[in-house]
């Protein structure tokens, strides 16, 4: 897996990095898979952060 990939999905980029991953993810199919797969990491870390169970282990 490409690190870009993470990265992307999260946000954490800065411009250029993020400019020049689209570039590169017109052209490989590794990385167009991978960022499906990961596209929903970020919705889900949210929902946890925000679960009645998540508010519980941090007392």
């Amino acid at each position: 897996m490409h690190h870009e990939v993470a990265a992307y999905v999260l946000g954490v980029l800065d411009e250029e990095e993020h400019e020049a991953f689209e570039r590169h993810l017109e052209s490989c199919p590794d990385c167009q898979e991978q960022l499906v797969e990961l596209n929903e990491v970020p919705e889900l870390l949210d929902g946890l952060k925000h679960s009645p169970t998540a508010s519980e282990d941090s007392h």
